[in-house]
């Protein structure tokens, strides 16, 4: 991950005193003194890489300003990832956590780091050549989603993770109510009229899995010159149990126009549902509500950003990417 790190963003500096002696307080660390540096690929959570010597570990903490309910929910994360590793490997272990929010200004989880590469739109020279690349990404990724779903919540002690009836039901209106609190002045209702289509024709779920909610390629992260294996899976602060084909539309959706994809998104939810026994014939109902969801999303990011409580510029040009989102949502509910 260290093509993903840099100095720590003007405005995203923490108490590094303060967290320091916390963290030694609570893990076996080495004494050398601690260095901080910022994961910069994210741009919601702030997320930091603390080395003493040659031990690393990560910090993860919710962005400023106002936070929706439900997100950025570091408990959760620390819970899942106390439990989830021991039966699905891609998931690296929490180590601590805390929500004392003197030390740092809010809620914190403390996660193992590991090597390797995350990738976004491009590929590292030690990939780029090797045969069918692309598709061998892309198949990774698909079977790091489906063998998500294949976890038995009770296997690992997540039985209690989430309240899986109802769970369709809550993510349209509980996203809509995300859009309500964050809607631009000039709002035309389009997202309002993509909410009633998805209210009006939820399919029925098959399964109860661990859903994480966020899951997407830049989520992933690859051994640098292996592009058959996805070894680890970030971001697990919304996951919960619900319908994991939510996730299938989360991942295909992300993955519209990226130069790695090389799968027609028909075929790729054909492998998942070989590899996952699930049925997806309703595909274009997930479609469509990840790409609402992705305006919500982006929305809130460009309030935040225009709030002054993020630091990050590339959020400057988000709000021109929403009307787009907005119309492939409703092409998708005619």
């Amino acid at each position: 991950m260290d093509d993903q790190l840099n100095d720590v963003r003007e405005g995203d500096e923490l108490d590094w005193a303060t967290l320091e002696r916390h963290l030694r307080s609570v893990l076996d660390l080495p004494g050398a003194p601690m260095q901080v540096r910022q994961f910069t690929g994210g741009a919601a959570n702030l997320t930091y890489l603390a080395s003493f010597g040659d031990r690393r570990i990560v910090v993860r903490r919710p962005p400023r300003g106002t936070i929706a309910p439900g997100a950025h929910d570091m408990a959760r994360e620390h819970r899942v990832l106390s439990r989830l590793p021991d039966a699905y490997p891609r998931a690296p272990r929490a180590l601590h956590f805390t929500d004392d929010s003197s030390i740092i200004g809010a809620p914190f989880v403390v996660v193992e780091y590991r090597d390797g590469v995350v990738l976004r739109d491009e590929l590292p020279e030690s990939m780029a050549y090797q045969h069918e690349v692309r598709m061998r990404v892309d198949v990774a990724l698909i079977n790091a989603v489906a063998d998500l779903h294949a976890v038995a919540p009770a296997a690992v002690g997540l039985e209690g993770l989430g309240r899986p009836d109802g769970y369709a039901n809550r993510q349209v209106e509980g996203w809509h109510d995300r859009w309500r609190r964050v809607a631009p002045d000039d709002d035309t209702g389009s997202m309002d009229e993509v909410a009633r289509r998805l209210a009006a024709t939820m399919p029925v779920p098959q399964r109860v899995a661990v859903v994480h909610n966020d899951l997407k390629l830049d989520n992933c992260q690859f051994q640098t010159d292996d592009p058959d294996l996805v070894t680890s899976v970030f971001d697990w602060d919304m996951a919960t149990l619900g319908d994991p084909l939510f996730d299938l539309g989360l991942v295909l959706n992300s993955m519209a126009g990226n130069p790695l994809w090389a799968i027609e998104t028909r075929d790729a939810a054909q492998r998942y549902a070989v590899r996952s026994g699930l049925d997806v014939s309703h595909l274009d109902w997930y479609l469509a509500f990840a790409t609402w969801r992705t305006a919500v999303v982006i929305q809130q990011l460009y309030r935040r950003y225009l709030a002054g409580d993020a630091a990050d510029d590339r959020l400057a040009a988000l709000g021109d990417a929403i009307d787009s989102c907005v119309q492939r949502a409703l092409d998708l509910t005619k």
